[in-house]
């Protein structure tokens, strides 16, 4: 199911991973016409898109009260307890994430500084079809909510499971709208009779989600282009192939598409991954989706030293990176690019997928080279302030006009000298 791949060949195939192929045109093409439409008629389009590719006709876009109420009643009491817990991690992770505003008064005449001002609306995308996700409702909504965000809004696909819905209103979400893909990223973008727009919108789809994102970035803010979910596990000769193995499959089961990946210099430790991968393969639900992936994206790199395996990890830049090394703070040290580390034999991407307490929307298709994983920071704007008086301004007025004076920008210079006639 992995190709192992050794020598000059791992070059070719590192630089087959890190170039990207753009949007399909045709399909941008689709996603485009969608978003138009949904801009231009509203909720007409969107009751139409909802009946052709969700195969549902509904009257009403709004997740009623009483469809919360029952919501509950279909979820045991175990799974609210897992909301319980898991969403206090998550809360308590994101609190440490809060910016700190900051005033100084640079002398008698001059004070300046930043304030942190949360976004007035944010709309949050929990994807459907494959999966239900009710840990996405946590992952994207904690972090506005202790951001200070007052109105967060939830889109899904109908029908929505019951686990999504409790999920939204142990969050304090009530605000949840029955509309998936493309045209729910319209209808939060410019919003409809149903559906008031929002400020920013985040959370991952498909690829007509992920391109109706970029479509509607000039009127809205987003927080990354998502793609297809990766893992790469650096280990050595002592890592436990069963936990290898179980890692691996766990993030093949998202999608087709998805892509693992084991670095190692330990040549006998490969056949053994094998041999795991075979076993656990057979008893897993999702056989078609991972042997997808497995196929298509999955990769062994045999390489002679684990340094090499910081310098792959370093240029794939993969969402998910485990360091199954003994021990790893050597290599974790000198790993700049990843959307999230997971340290040791007891630290399993799948916790950090639930709850352990760091988010799971992160940086893919190799992003984690500048961008960060979902958080706080994404639901606040920093604003600058100064106040000077007029002996501040004429500390610094020469210096200014003559920049201005420089740049040619005339106006800019009666600006502060006029403060002066």
């Amino acid at each position: 199911m992995l190709n192992v791949i050794s020598g000059k060949e791992i070059e070719a195939e590192i630089l087959k991973i890190i170039s990207k192929e753009a949007f399909d045109r045709s399909t941008e093409n689709k996603v485009s016409e969608i978003v138009l439409n949904v801009k231009n008629r509203g909720d007409g389009a969107i009751f139409e898109y909802t009946k052709a590719f969700d195969n549902i006709e509904i009257n009403e876009f709004s997740v009623t009260d009483q469809e919360f109420k029952d919501a509950y009643s279909n979820v045991g009491r175990d799974f609210i307890e897992s909301l319980e817990v898991l969403g206090k991690n998550i809360t308590e992770f994101h609190k440490k994430e809060k910016g700190s505003e900051w005033f100084e008064q640079q002398d008698e005449d001059a004070v300046v500084g930043i304030r942190n001002i949360p976004l007035g609306s944010a709309g949050i995308y929990v994807p459907g079809g494959r999966a239900k996700y009710p840990s996405s409702v946590l992952m994207n909504a904690i972090p506005a909510k202790v951001a200070g965000v007052p109105r967060v809004v939830m889109a899904t696909p109908p029908p929505i499971d019951p686990h999504v819905l409790v999920a939204a209103a142990e969050v304090g979400v009530r605000e949840v709208y029955k509309i998936g893909g493309a045209q729910a990223i319209a209808a939060l973008a410019y919003g409809t009779r149903s559906v008031a727009k929002v400020d920013k919108i985040v959370g991952p789809g498909n690829i007509y989600v992920t391109i109706a994102k970029k479509l509607v970035s000039y009127d809205v803010g987003i927080d990354s282009l998502a793609g297809p979910s990766d893992i790469l596990i650096i280990a050595d000769c002592d890592a436990e192939p069963q936990y290898i193995a179980a890692d691996l499959l766990s993030q093949c089961e998202h999608d087709p598409q998805s892509r693992a990946i084991l670095v190692t210099d330990s040549e006998t430790l490969i056949p053994r991954v094998l041999k795991e991968i075979e076993s656990q393969f057979k008893k897993l639900k999702r056989q078609d989706i991972i042997k997808g992936s497995l196929d298509d994206n999955g990769r062994i790199f045999l390489v002679h030293k684990l340094k090499e395996a910081i310098d792959i990890a370093n240029r794939i830049a993969p969402e998910h990176l485990e360091i199954l090394v003994s021990p790893p703070q050597k290599i974790f040290e000198k790993i700049t690019n990843a959307g999230a580390v997971f340290l040791g034999p007891y630290s399993p991407v799948a916790i950090g997928d639930y709850g352990a307490g760091p988010n799971h929307v992160l940086p893919t298709n190799g992003t984690a080279r500048f961008s960060s994983p979902l958080g706080v920071y994404d639901f606040v704007k920093r604003q600058s302030f100064l106040g000077y008086t007029k002996g501040a301004l004429n500390k610094i007025r020469k210096f200014s006009s003559k920049m201005a004076e420089v740049e040619g920008f005339d106006a800019h210079k009666r600006a502060i000298e006029i403060r002066f006639s």
